[in-house]
């Protein structure tokens, strides 16, 4: 899995033309600062951080009306406070790209066709949004939502909403009702711009009775900024008739300039939220100043995103990679937002969709999450033999870790001498902890190193670093996104229990846990890593510890296994059993045979401890919207808890897909246990 050698070393063209190349020169240019290697400018960054962020902020000449005082506050987690003193406003940086000649979005939608929006364009449209928000009353610390899809619609909105001190929501108008309103109920938003409805896969969904519901849960909404998306002419639901109803043509018309506010840089800039899959969501709260800097980090110099990059992640507007997509217009690149099906508009699903649109918008960047990247392999797609990837330099995944399969695939059939950039992060920080660098080796299997600025480590038990052995993932020091509060904690109670309870430094001060197994493998250029899934899911079997992701890896790489999800559970006065679903590919039936190629497989590639007590067939392996696998809700399934308790329907990509769980938990426990 982590071979010596790389798959895939950059070029003297490559490292020179990165900005991490231009970062360092301009390090050693002006600060006599000379680094022998990535880690030595990863331990410099870590070290120093009022060093590293000022640095940071110099070199993308961050537009604020007042610069802060200091970079950082003395204070632990989670009360540090960043750029003390200063004023900026997110979209400022973003529009000192506006002289670029080349587009800031490119948009390619089942329902509204192709084109494209130049930068001076997308200024009077926001612009004008932002007169109307604010003649609407809209002050700072407003709320406004967005039920919006991958659209040109919800980047203006946001960038509208942001510019006047209001907080941003957006979810995707596939989300149902109850989980729409679970989040919004909370933070009470006063506009809500909305599409009657979307297309998916060829075929449309009008969504006006379920923004009906919503509205009708919806009180603190007075004003409806309406946008036709499906229908031209469709009409608004009777909800939005009965408040304030702004079409989108007119609440865009007019040339009013655009005059983002300076803000504290602890100003509220979006809430993010967790799934909600099986509770109320968390709503995360990310500020101006905090976004900006790490977003540059991680967006744009560990990306090395230049203007005019054609950059496209295909992601659901719910999903956080939907922001950290927009964050592209940090660093002046056209980001490219594709409204639709993943495979596309046809009859059946045509798994090299997005490579052909690649190649026909000459995308640089192209970044999906692991289980497309997956999908596209197992159906057999060829990318160079599907589209003209001349222009493509970099593949992404995120989302759930990358098989070395995978790996293989992109570098045979995709291009050998592209650079692959797989992520770790979260919503949480809206970014990355384990990241990519266009001037290091990709090893297969592994992320690149940890990010500039995160003092990240793999602890064990007893919160002492690992290295080259799995532990949790953990950040030691504050970064610049990590949530200044979730919305309605008064206390910062909520905070504490889901971040900093589990471990201490030496000091006492608390320490941030992600909650995903990681192994740090070092390396002569930098520590890189592999994550092992979900810590709260972990595969205990006779004291062997395991993340699911390996089991994963192993199920998967089988032909006839579509999707895999696999639950270990450990009951009081009854046996414990480890149970594992597979979703076969069209044709395959889970026999005998197949049972015995799994096992057979999980025994030769793990160990004989990992084969499950059970195997089942599903139709379908339960995800959320973002496509993360619901292991821990099905175990509570299992385990007997109530389905109402363990999980939402409305949170999933496909609701169906949890009533055969549902109605297994309840045969499960039923069985005769031996005496």
């Amino acid at each position: 899995m982590d071979s010596a050698s790389p798959i895939w070393r950059p070029g003297a063209a490559r490292r020179e033309r990165a900005l991490i190349t231009a970062f360092q020169a301009r390090l050693a240019r002006e600060h006599g600062l000379h680094f022998d290697g990535y880690e030595a400018l990863w331990r410099w960054s870590v070290d120093e951080p009022e060093a590293f962020w000022r640095a940071v902020l110099d070199f993308f000449d961050v537009p604020m009306a007042t610069p802060p005082q200091r970079m950082r506050s003395a204070d632990p987690m989670p009360a540090t406070r960043w750029f003390e003193g200063a004023r900026l406003n997110l979209v400022d940086q973003m529009f000192r790209h506006e002289g670029l000649a080349t587009p800031a979005i490119v948009y390619d939608s089942e329902a509204a066709g192709q084109g494209e929006i130049g930068w001076p364009a997308l200024r009077r449209q926001v612009g004008a949004l932002a007169h109307t928000l604010r003649g609407l009353g809209v002050r700072p610390g407003d709320r406004v939502a967005g039920y919006l899809p991958n659209i040109p619609q919800a980047v203006v909105a946001f960038l509208a909403a942001a510019s006047l001190g209001a907080v941003w929501a957006l979810c995707a108008p596939d989300m149902g009702p109850v989980s729409v309103t679970d989040r919004w109920q909370q933070t009470a938003p006063t506009v809500l711009v909305a599409v009657d409805g979307y297309r998916f896969a060829g075929k449309p969904f009008d969504r006006r009775a379920a923004l009906d519901d919503m509205l009708a849960a919806l009180p603190s909404v007075r004003h409806v900024v309406w946008v036709p998306h499906l229908d031209a002419d469709a009409a608004p639901p009777a909800q939005a008739m009965r408040r304030h109803l702004v079409h989108w043509a007119d609440a865009t018309a007019g040339d009013a300039p655009l005059q983002p506010l300076a803000l504290p840089p602890d100003h509220p800039l979006w809430t993010l939220y967790s799934s909600g899959t099986t509770g109320l969501p968390k709503a995360i709260v990310h500020g101006h100043g905090g976004v900006v800097a790490n977003c540059l980090v991680n967006m744009v110099l560990h990306n090395d995103v230049h203007p005019g990059d054609r950059i496209l992640w295909a992601v659901n507007t719910s999903w956080m990679v939907w922001n950290a997509h927009v964050m592209g217009l940090l660093g002046g690149a056209c980001i490219v937002l594709v409204d639709g099906s993943v495979t596309g508009a046809g009859p059946e699903p045509d798994w090299a969709h997005l490579w052909r649109l690649v190649g026909r918008l000459g995308v640089n960047t192209f970044g999906v999450g692991a289980a497309i990247h997956h999908a596209c392999m197992k159906a057999g797609v060829v990318p160079r033999a599907v589209a003209d990837l001349s222009a493509l330099h970099t593949v992404c995944s995120t989302g759930s870790p990358l098989s070395p399969e995978a790996y293989q695939w992109l570098y045979t059939q995709a291009r050998d001498d592209l650079w692959l950039n797989v992520v770790a992060g979260g919503t949480d920080i809206t970014g990355g902890f384990l990241v990519g660098l266009p001037t290091l080796p990709v090893h297969v299997g592994e992320m690149q190193c940890r990010t500039l600025g995160a003092r990240v480590q793999a602890w064990n038990d007893a919160g002492q670093p690992v290295l080259d052995a799995v532990g949790e993932l953990v950040c030691t020091q504050p970064i610049p996104s990590m949530p200044l509060y979730l919305w309605g904690d008064a206390d910062g109670t909520r905070l504490r229990e889901s971040y900093f309870d589990t471990f201490q430094d030496a000091d006492g001060h608390p320490v941030w846990r992600q909650g995903d197994w990681l192994r740090l493998v070092p390396r002569p250029d930098a520590v890189g890593g592999i994550i092992y899934g979900r810590s709260d899911a972990t595969i205990n079997r006779q004291g062997v510890r395991m993340g699911t992701a390996e089991l994963y890896r192993v199920v998967e790489g089988l032909d006839a296994v579509q999707d895999s999800l696999v639950v270990d559970l450990e009951y009081l006065g009854r046996p414990s059993c480890m149970a594992l679903f597979v979703q076969l590919r069209p044709g395959a039936t889970l026999d005998e045979p197949l049972r015995q190629r799994i096992r057979q497989a999980l025994r030769s590639g793990l160990s004989v401890r990992h084969v499950p007590d059970e195997i089942h067939q599903v139709a379908l392996v339960p995800k959320t919207i973002t496509g993360k696998k619901l292991e821990l809700p099905v175990k509570k399934l299992l385990l007997g808890h109530a389905p109402e308790q363990v999980v939402k329907r409305d949170g999933l990509a496909q609701p169906e897909s949890i009533d055969w769980f549902v109605q297994f938990a309840r045969d499960y426990l039923a069985r005769p246990q031996p005496a």
